[in-house]
């Protein structure tokens, strides 16, 4: 795929500054990494929407723990650990 890059002059003087330092070998690699990670975000944007459809599924079909018992699982947990430490 041809492309004509036109990042806009801050984006281009943040590559040539890459590339300058060392950091990357060529404006290509520093776009080939920019995309890596977006892909990668991407791909965690979507893995935590199917986790919160999951979880608002399992919270409407009853499978879930209240929030309250939840607070006093964390509130015990901690007074433990507080315990824990002046010991």
């Amino acid at each position: 795929m041809a492309s004509d890059d036109n990042l806009g002059r801050h984006l281009e003087d943040y590559v040539d500054e890459l590339v300058n330092a060392g950091r990357y070998d060529s404006r290509d690699d520093v776009l080939r990494e920019g995309l890596r990670l977006l892909q990668i975000k991407e791909r965690r944007r979507v893995e935590l929407e199917d986790a919160l459809a999951r979880g608002l599924a399992d919270s409407e079909a009853g499978r879930g723990t209240p929030a309250e018992e939840v607070l006093a699982d964390f509130e015990a947990r901690y007074a433990a650990g507080m315990k824990d430490r002046t010991a």
